[in-house]
């Protein structure tokens, strides 16, 4: 399959640069999955879509500031670095920047309300960095983090951060910290929508995938099977998976929250004979047109970059074409695109 039946034109001033006014006032689209037909509304509309006996399923995986400015030691120079991932107590794989000039054993210090010194161990593949970190005061690395560091808007977000997006790029459910990316479509969601959801006897169960930066990964070969997701770690509690696991038995709905939730329901599934049982793992399964999807038969979520795994996972819940339409019809009513944009509701 090519990666190029997935590319479509989007204007640049669609791509959201702020979060809406207002937290759940953005708009929504609603596809068909059968029919390709399109209706249009907004996010309070959904609990018009759901009725009793379906399950919504959320990701409360929290975004931390992983984005941390310093600079060189000695030298003063400025450098830039993402952290992207716990690999021991205190050390990362990282993203930083000046990459051609930060070899083994250069050393950085960040500096704002707290110190946190580092040190690069060494290098690793497309450009990354393992690098060791420590506090100035001997207090917990996390801590000084979330107290220097910045929230790492996506590269297609052409600002720099501000106080704000602490909150707005985080959703209602966030509570178990560890992504560098937010479950986007969780952002539309307010106390007051998840009420009347509930108040239409729909159920609500939270699980855990931590974001890593391979969301943004651009899909590099020609030829959609040769690309390869990068493993995201996921956790379901007992009483997530008895939910889902009871709703899937009686043949209820199970409605996704975002594509990060989708891959984790169906990596669990995939792995244990289209059950969801309780447990961590790694969700790596890729999901492009062909897949068969085992636990998800709702999905609600942002619009995509072209090109993009996370268009081709809605595309294989959709139908490329019926998705590729709905996306033109969305151009064409000035939808905002991407993760501050606005949603899309898939039954």
């Amino acid at each position: 399959m090519d990666v190029r039946d997935f590319d479509f034109e989007l204007p640049s001033e669609l791509i959201a640069q702020e979060p809406s006014l207002q937290r759940g006032a953005s708009r929504m689209l609603f596809l068909n999955r059968a029919t390709g037909a399109v209706s249009h509304g907004t996010v309070a509309a959904l609990p018009e879509f759901v009725g009793p006996g379906d399950v919504i399923v959320i990701n409360n995986t929290r975004v931390f500031p992983a984005r941390l400015l310093g600079r060189r030691v000695p030298s003063g120079g400025a450098v830039e670095c993402l952290l992207i991932g716990r690999v021991e107590d205190d050390r990362w794989e990282a993203l930083m920047h000046p990459g051609q000039k930060l070899k083994a054993g250069a050393r950085v210090v960040f500096e704002g309300t707290r110190t946190l010194h580092g040190e690069v161990v060494d290098r690793r593949f497309h450009g990354r960095r393992s690098i060791r970190l420590w506090s100035e005061d001997g207090c917990p690395v996390d801590e000084v983090v979330d107290a220097i560091g910045h929230i790492p808007l996506p590269p297609y977000i052409k600002r720099d951060d501000e106080p704000a997006d602490r909150d707005r790029y985080q959703t209602m459910f966030a509570r178990s910290r560890g992504s560098v990316a937010a479950p986007t479509a969780g952002l539309h969601f307010t106390p007051a929508l998840v009420s009347r959801l509930m108040e239409k006897g729909v159920s609500m169960a939270e699980i855990t995938l931590h974001v890593g930066y391979g969301t943004f990964q651009p899909v590099r070969v020609g030829e959609v099977e040769d690309h390869r997701v990068e493993p995201e770690r996921y956790e379901i509690d007992p009483t997530a998976a008895g939910t889902i696991t009871s709703a899937l038995r009686e043949k209820r709905r199970i409605i996704a929250v975002g594509t990060t939730t989708t891959r984790a329901l169906e990596s669990v599934a995939r792995g244990h004979e289209g059950q969801i049982v309780p447990g961590t793992g790694w969700a790596d399964v890729f999901i492009y047109p062909g897949f068969r999807f085992r636990v998800v038969s709702g999905l609600l979520t942002n619009f995509h970059l072209p090109r993009s795994s996370l268009l081709m996972l809605v595309s294989a819940f959709a139908g490329r074409q019926h998705v590729l339409d709905a996306y033109r019809d969305a151009i064409a009513d000035r939808y905002r695109f991407y993760s501050y944009g606005d949603a899309m509701l898939i039954l």
